[in-house]
């Protein structure tokens, strides 16, 4: 590797990210169901509970969208609401015939404080968290921990981590296997253990091609979605840069036409459904004169190049190509990536 001219500023989010491996083996060694939602599942599966509702805000809400799809595929009525809309335009679904599924690092945020008094008990919560003692966890009727460990900056190791425990309430709900679905999460461990490991070499990798970029886009479909979101937020959060996430479908509908030399586009393949879709959209925004990257399995070796998962868990790997753009971008402008200047870890008000 040649010389790097611009230096990476180490901090507390890279050594954040640096520690998913840790979190997911800690995470994945004390996951379990809890015996409370033994009852809410059965409710669910005889029809008496009608709805499920997904809500978090930020990383967490964006972590809920894998499940979103898995649960409507399997057949339950199931939405996704940020919290905030949730406790202040939904309110007619706090009533017993709904099971919400709240997401919530900290358990402290202000809305999902919100959410626990406005709620008073009415629908069953179902707790995903990384903090054993916060409201959120103790107000519960079931909660889900994650071991994610003390994060202290941008959405990393509590995003993957929140994933894996998705996965697993997801596929208790949905009847699946269990030793299947804890087999399909231990593989996620090496996996993000081995594209970690020459994460220095990546970053400059993705230095050298990416450059300075007025316009970000990151595009997915289905799951993919997730990283979309997520992907967006912390390159707000971590570089101040303005990047925004949606559906390869929904550029197509008009933020195609902002496509030139400043733009790049992180393309995620995603499922084998779709793949030709976000494959075509590529080759069309590089004809446009827009860089692109693709982040697939098969991806030409290098950062944006996926190691093998079974494609249930893919979401926890997608974000790290994204973690690795945020480091580079941040070296490029000669900052150190999430430092924050102006928001708190937690957010405490509305």
């Amino acid at each position: 590797m040649g010389t790097n001219t611009h230096p990476i500023v180490e901090g507390q989010y890279l050594r954040d990210i640096l520690d998913q491996p840790r979190a997911l083996t800690a995470t994945l060694g004390q996951l379990e169901v809890p015996k409370e939602l033994d009852v809410l599942a059965r409710r669910l599966r005889e029809g008496k509970i009608k709805r499920v509702v997904l809500t978090g805000m930020g990383a967490s809400f964006h972590a809920l969208y894998p499940l979103f799809l898995w649960l409507n595929g399997y057949g339950y009525t199931t939405v996704a609401v940020e919290t905030s809309e949730l406790v202040h335009s939904l309110q007619r679904w706090f009533e017993p015939e709904t099971l919400i599924t709240a997401i919530s690092q900290s358990g402290q945020s202000a809305e999902v404080v919100r959410l626990i008094e406005e709620n008073r008990g009415r629908a069953a919560i179902v707790a995903v968290t990384n903090t054993a003692d916060s409201p959120l966890a103790l107000r519960a009727n079931a909660s889900i921990l994650t071991m994610a460990g003390k994060e202290l900056s941008v959405s990393c190791k509590t995003y993957v981590t929140a994933l894996m425990a998705l996965h697993l309430l997801g596929g208790f709900l949905c009847g699946c296997d269990a030793s299947q679905t804890r087999e399909e999460l231990a593989q996620t461990v090496p996996a993000v253990a081995s594209y970690l490991r020459e994460w220095r070499d990546r970053v400059f990798e993705l230095t050298a091609e990416i450059g300075r970029v007025r316009h970000l886009f990151l595009l997915g479909r289905g799951a993919s979605l997730a990283a979309t979101g997520e992907g967006a937020l912390i390159v707000k959060e971590s570089v101040r840069l303005h990047a925004e996430g949606m559906s390869g479908a929904a550029f197509r509908h008009g933020p195609l036409e902002m496509v030139n030399g400043e733009t790049f586009a992180v393309v995620f393949a995603g499922a084998e459904t779709t793949r030709t879709l976000q494959a075509r959209l590529l080759d069309d925004i590089r004809q446009a004169g827009g860089k692109t990257s693709w982040i697939a399995e098969d991806a030409s070796p290098g950062a944006w190049r996926l190691p093998e998962t079974p494609p249930a868990v893919r979401p926890i790997l997608e974000i790290l190509p994204v973690q690795m753009m945020t480091l580079a971008l941040a070296a490029e402008a000669g900052i150190e990536a999430g430092r924050f200047a102006r928001i708190p870890k937690i957010t405490t008000m509305e």
